[in-house]
């Protein structure tokens, strides 16, 4: 039994990571984020609200990697953040920022600041290596 609001919103953070990341699951994204979402690390020309997440991964991730799957390596909640250091263990299938299929298989290393409200993801915050792994897949 989760007893901590702390251990409930890290429960969360799994769940949107694996129902949502992995698994593209609309219905728990629309249970999950709540509708004042901010991202504060969205992409360059995309959105910061929820829909950052969503073209994010349904419109640049997924297509160029449709094996993807998350490892959680550590979790740390205090109050209303959780902070995870995670993995996306991916194959080049598609085109990815303009760069031809590979088919090498990738780690993206992330860590993200998540802030819940109401157990709904209400911010977003993140630090990752896509630079070292775009240079990677235009290795030859």
């Amino acid at each position: 039994m989760i007893n901590s609001i702390t251990e409930q919103n890290k429960a969360i953070v799994i769940r949107f990571n694996k129902e949502v990341i992995e698994q593209g699951n609309i219905e728990s994204f629309n249970s999950i984020v709540d509708k004042d979402f901010i991202n504060h690390t969205a992409p360059m020309g995309t959105p910061n609200g929820r829909d950052s997440i969503l073209h994010f991964f349904n419109h640049i991730l997924r297509p160029a990697f449709p094996d993807l799957t998350v490892t959680i390596y550590d979790q740390i909640a205090e109050g209303d953040k959780v902070t995870t250091r995670k993995a996306f263990h991916v194959t080049h299938k598609g085109e990815f920022m303009g760069i031809p299929t590979s088919n090498k298989r990738v780690v993206i290393n992330v860590i993200d600041i998540v802030t819940l409200r109401n157990g709904k993801y209400l911010e977003h915050w993140a630090i990752n290596n896509l630079p070292s792994v775009i240079a990677e897949l235009k290795a030859k």
